[in-house]
């Protein structure tokens, strides 16, 4: 059973951009200046939407923008550090089982549903109101590849067994990556819940110090095989990690799989191939010795 969609109040946006909006998680009678107020100086605690003419953008405060849906396409990347993500396909191209943690407006969620039709996929996402705003952002509802569930991402990866081809990790709050996941622990039982020949992949969002932090637990973890993907110029870095060490496959057949999947998915990841991290084609190469 879906939840019942929350009321939601418009109000005029103090963005330029021709008809834009600003609709909050609140009843119509609540006090619009009281809102304001608590929107510029922080203090407003629930996601909010602001809707321009072509773009729908999820918000946490006014400082970034935590997600972004394309009006006529809603299922379009519009965000580079997403659109960096789906590398993945590159190294699996048919993923039995995918975990997203961090819902946001789904767009990763809404991509994977749609172009891989045989992928099961869960979404984990801490934040009530961000699941309650899915309709706003056209997430499918739950059915029998796809579901929603409201947890701790670390607590839920946490419990499962080793049987995830893939886990996507794209859980932000308002500073950057959420807390919850800023220990060793989460990133050692992550790469326990991969199962064989998995792949982890993470969006390093933050700041420069953060970023550092969670990309050398990765490390520690997952061993040196971790390519990096700077997204310019938001400053995220987008990481790749194997739970058996980098695949044993040569650097043509990846580009050759780079291509294809250009061709049907509209993504350029022959670009993002070549700009993994600086010893990509020695990693990616059968003999390493």
């Amino acid at each position: 059973m879906q939840p019942t969609r929350p009321p939601l109040l418009s109000i005029e946006s103090p963005f330029p951009e021709a008809h834009s909006m600003l609709r909050v998680l609140e009843s119509a009678d609540s006090c619009r200046n009281t809102i304001w107020e608590r929107l510029f100086d922080g203090s407003y605690s629930k996601p909010f939407i602001v809707d321009s003419a072509f773009t729908r953008f999820l918000h946490f405060d006014f400082d970034a923008v935590q997600s972004a849906m394309d009006l006529k396409q809603p299922e379009r990347l519009c965000l580079a550090y997403t659109r960096k993500m789906m590398t993945f396909l590159v190294f699996n191209r048919a993923p039995s089982r995918i975990l997203i943690l961090g819902l946001g407006g789904g767009s990763i969620a809404k991509f994977c549903y749609r172009q891989l039709p045989a992928t099961r996929l869960t979404a984990v996402e801490v934040n009530a109101d961000v699941i309650s705003l899915r309709d706003e952002f056209n997430i499918p509802a739950d059915d029998a590849r796809f579901r929603v569930i409201c947890a701790d991402g670390a607590a839920y990866v946490a419990k499962i067994p080793p049987s995830k081809d893939v886990i996507l990790a794209d859980a932000c709050d308002r500073s950057g990556i959420a807390p919850e996941l800023d220990h060793l622990e989460f990133y050692q039982n992550a790469r326990r819940a991969l199962a064989p020949h998995g792949l982890f992949v993470a969006n390093l969002c933050g700041d420069a110090y953060d970023r550092a932090a969670h990309l050398f637990m990765i490390r520690q973890v997952f061993g040196d095989d971790v390519l990096t993907l700077p997204v310019s110029p938001d400053g995220n870095v987008v990481t790749f990690a194997f739970r058996d060490g980098h695949p044993n496959v040569d650097f043509e057949t990846l580009v050759t799989a780079a291509f294809e999947l250009r061709r049907s998915l509209g993504l350029d990841f022959p670009r993002y191939l070549l700009r993994l991290s600086p010893d990509w084609r020695r990693l990616a190469s059968p003999d390493r010795s």
